[in-house]
């Protein structure tokens, strides 16, 4: 869309004028804008003005100061001005040649402000010949600043929020285990090895299995023999086996007098090098590197007894300290717990939502698309669960959606008090400060959210806001939202673009806007109109911005559009 102008630095007046050592008028010939309409990027207004002083004009003893101004609104602002000097000048600025002219460019950047959209920019000048001032009228040079990059502080609203997850699971596969150890060289279980700990442990784990077979599911259990690796293989291999069988039957009888019914899979390692390699590399033997090259060095495991018996002094130690624990067998009960299904969460709910876990609130508000009852979900959540700032950001995201900034602020505040370091909230809070236009404070937030799954979408909303198109474009690629076709359209990949925002979901007047964007850089008049139309329809506030888009201006003289925008 960049049109050029030309401004002309003729010579105003007549060769007796000249004689007179004043400089001419300035007409818009040679002088060439770009881009043309301005556009806003990230904030700003760049533009160069590459101009010509014709020949014959800049006097010897001239200095000519240009100075851009932009003008709207009944204000304007001043830019970098540069100064041009005649060949008998005593100075640093570039010379002009009297007798063949010169070139040079100039560039500049404002500071975007709304009203620019409807602005002029103008060339102003400072002249002087000698001693005296001489005066050059002002030249026009451009008009007005296509501002469709300022649109991601609308699109955003479009953006997917970042919701902190239950974690939720109806069924959790569980393990219990146990440890019978056996003496040296023998395989009867012990009445003080079914006193331990873990074996009562193991027995209250069966009996709550069988007192609620609602709530726990037994998978099966497992008994793993072992025997130590001294003592040969012949010898250790009946000790394996004889324990297997020992362990195994006490499961059973226990099983038996408990009334469960369960699989009982049951096997024995006759000489535990992995246990054994296990439980000297933790220790701290002090021969333990020794033994452990031994390990690596032999792979027969009567080699390997023998090289290590030959330690005797590490080998008192492994006696006293490692070759007892290996002599045992392992008990494992492996069994799931059993949640509430999603019909009985919801039930819950309804009766009474105290008697339900934090993440099972959590994971109903997921039950439901309604975003109102989703609201009354979190809200009662939080009540509930006062110290978890997931309601508190799941609430924030909602208002997000609704575009309640000043909601979603409050509630972010309230999760941040809780978890300031939270993914989600952070993510949430860069969306806010974009929807706001305050990129730094965006980019500060998603430097604290880059665990949050909406990263890249964010970060995509954020590269518009900068700037860098091309990135954005690719952070967002696979996005159905405004902004992924925001940035697809100031990409100038008007395919992408349109295929977009045929499938964003829950489309808004923001999507028919930018449908009409793509519409009139592809020179789609009737498209432009009909889209406006649904655009102005949803949000009567885009009949003024319509009016003076510069994105519109081929239509700016057609009856259809002057009917809308009127």
């Amino acid at each position: 869309m960049q049109s050029k102008l030309y401004v002309s630095m003729a010579l105003a007046g007549t060769l007796v004028l000249s004689s007179c050592g004043k400089l001419g008028d300035l007409s818009a010939d040679n002088f060439t804008v770009t881009p043309s309409p301005m556009e806003a990027v990230a904030g700003k207004v760049p533009v160069t003005i590459n101009g010509r002083f014709p020949e014959k004009y800049m006097k010897k003893k001239a200095v000519v100061t240009v100075i851009p101004v932009l003008k709207y609104n009944g204000t304007q602002t001043v830019g970098q001005s540069a100064t041009f000097q005649g060949e008998k000048v005593e100075g640093n600025d570039q010379t002009i040649n009297y007798k063949v002219g010169g070139s040079y460019t100039m560039k500049n950047t404002f500071a975007y402000v709304p009203e620019m959209q409807k602005s002029e920019l103008y060339l102003t000048f400072e002249a002087r010949v000698g001693k005296r001032t001489v005066e050059v009228p002002e030249v026009k040079v451009a008009d007005g600043v296509i501002a469709t990059s300022t649109l991601v502080s609308s699109t955003v609203g479009s953006a997917t929020t970042s919701i902190a997850p239950d974690a939720y699971q109806q069924i959790i596969a569980q393990q219990k285990e146990a440890q019978i150890k056996y003496l040296i060289q023998q395989y009867n279980v012990r009445s003080s090895e079914l006193k331990s700990a873990s074996v009562q442990e193991f027995l209250q784990t069966l009996r709550d299995i069988k007192a609620d077979q609602k709530g726990y599911k037994l998978d099966n259990i497992e008994v793993s023999a072992y025997a130590s690796p001294d003592g040969g293989v012949k010898l250790n291999t009946t000790l394996a086996e004889n324990r297997e069988k020992s362990s195994t039957k006490y499961v059973k009888e226990q099983l038996k007098d408990i009334e469960l019914d369960a699989n009982v899979d049951a096997k024995y390692t006759a000489q535990d090098w992995d246990g054994f390699q296990k439980l000297v590399s933790e220790s701290n033997i002090q021969d333990k590197d020794v033994i452990l090259r031994v390990l690596s060095m032999y792979s027969d495991p009567e080699e390997r007894e023998t090289q290590i018996r030959n330690l005797s002094a590490a080998f008192r130690e492994l006696a006293d300290e490692i070759l007892p624990e290996l002599r045992r067998a392992r008990l494992t009960i492996n069994y799931n717990l059993i949640g509430r299904t999603d019909d009985e969460i919801k039930a819950q709910y309804k009766e009474d939502a105290t008697k339900l876990s934090v993440e099972e609130m959590l994971y109903a508000a997921t039950l439901t698309d309604n975003a109102a009852e989703q609201e009354d979900i979190y809200k009662t959540t939080a009540k509930n669960y006062p110290n978890d700032y997931r309601a508190y950001n799941n609430l924030a995201q909602l208002a997000f959606q609704k575009g309640d900034l000043s909601a979603t602020k409050s509630y972010l505040d309230q999760a941040a008090r809780l978890k300031a370091d939270a993914p989600e909230v952070n993510a949430n809070y860069a969306l806010v400060a974009l929807a706001e236009g305050n990129v730094e404070k965006a980019e500060s937030y998603l430097a604290k959210a880059s665990a949050a799954k909406n990263y890249n979408e964010i970060l995509g909303n954020l590269q518009i806001a900068k700037g860098n198109y091309a990135q954005a474009a690719q952070s967002l690629s696979g996005v159905n939202t405004n902004s992924a076709a925001l940035a697809q359209i100031l990409n100038k990949d008007y395919t992408s673009a349109s295929a977009t925002l045929s499938k964003v979901a829950n489309a808004d007047a923001m999507t028919s806007y930018l449908k009409a964007i793509v519409a009139a850089r592809t020179n789609q008049s009737s498209a432009v109109v009909s889209n406006l139309r649904d655009a102005i329809s949803k949000d009567a506030s885009l009949k003024d911005r319509a009016a003076k888009d510069l994105e519109f201006a081929a239509l700016f003289d057609d009856a259809s559009f002057q009917s809308l925008v009127k």
